[in-house]
């Protein structure tokens, strides 16, 4: 459903710009095959300009063959009974080899956006089973959190979503995320001024933020496949546009080199600037207090314990799984 929803905007120049033509490989399964086969047919119809070629396949060695940008969008969702554990492993091997698929064939400076949840650490297992492929390409989505805390904002302040800018969503796409409230601002100004309500910033809009999914699905009967597709669309714009001067964008990022003291080694979303370039670089003007360092560390340690769960997958030894406690979206379900 995501992928529904995506491939129109990708293939209508809405994401990537009216001038640039492109080439949509979708990958598949052999159950999904026929479904493939339809989205293809409706994309052809659509007669977009823009739209050059749409092949599809279930071998990721074939579909990967030189892509530039590789949205691994598809993952195992949650059964009954199954343990966060099982399903790190299950869809762990997924990545590793449509990491190792990558390596092979993908254009060596593909950029790579992981949405199959748990997004962090399947972007790490993807990067770990590419070392051709700079880490830094590679990204988890969490602008959907990031859009959703912007929408909160701007109802609670009156204003329309536009008006809201500098918001960070800190760490694993779980429940332990962290929307930064600290340095987020509304027309120009610090949202703890415009607000004046910080227990509502640290309680209410947090929880809404972390707990979102959750509620739509109890509405809706299904996750939220629109808005996912909507955010990608919004992460891959924010790498090939330029940042507007003074923002900034979240995005779950390979943690080496990183200047807030989060751990290396582990994929966790931190404030990015992009030139337009496909590229990011990290911002520095950030400040920290200790309500959110705090949460910072807790999301940091869940990160930390699901790497010691899919060791075996990253090259570093014998699984070790001692997750505190389960954290897992509504849509992982």
């Amino acid at each position: 459903m995501i992928s529904n929803h995506l491939l129109f905007k990708l293939a209508s120049g809405e994401v990537f710009g009216p001038d640039q033509p492109i080439a949509l490989k979708l990958l598949g399964s052999e159950r999904s095959f026929h479904a493939l086969e339809g989205v293809a047919m409706e994309l052809e119809d659509s007669l977009f300009p823009l739209l050059r070629e749409v092949s599809i396949g279930i071998n990721p060695y074939d579909v990967f063959q030189d892509v530039e940008w590789a949205l691994l969008i598809g993952a195992k969702p949650r059964g009954p009974g199954m343990e966060r554990a099982d399903l790190l492993d299950i869809n762990g091997q997924i990545f590793a080899e449509q990491g190792r698929a990558l390596n092979a064939v993908a254009s060596c400076n593909v950029k790579v956006i992981v949405v199959g949840n748990p997004c962090n650490t399947n972007a790490l297992i993807c990067l770990k089973n590419a070392p051709k492929i700079p880490a830094k390409n590679f990204h988890a989505l969490t602008r959907l959190d990031e859009n959703r805390a912007k929408c909160q904002l701007a109802l609670k302040a009156g204003v329309f979503y536009d008006k809201v800018s500098n918001v960070t969503i800190w760490g694993n796409h779980s429940t332990t995320q962290v929307p930064d409230f600290l340095n987020a601002r509304i027309n120009g100004l610090p949202v703890i001024e415009v607000t004046k309500d910080r227990k509502w910033l640290e309680v209410e809009f947090t929880e809404k933020v972390q707990k979102r999914g959750g509620v739509l699905i109890k509405k809706w009967g299904r996750s939220s496949a629109a808005s996912t597709a909507v955010s990608i669309a919004d992460a891959i714009r924010s790498l090939v546009t330029p940042t507007p001067e003074g923002d900034w964008f979240s995005s779950g990022v390979y943690t080496n080199g990183n200047p807030y003291g989060i751990a290396e080694d582990i994929v966790f979303s931190m404030p990015c600037r992009s030139k337009g370039d496909g590229d990011y670089e990290f911002v520095n003007n950030v400040i920290f207090d200790d309500y959110l360092l705090e949460r910072i560390t807790k999301t940091e340690a869940e990160l930390l314990a699901e790497k010691r769960c899919v060791a075996h997958l990253i090259g570093e030894g014998v699984a070790f799984c001692d997750i505190p406690e389960d954290t897992m979206l509504p849509g992982e379900m």
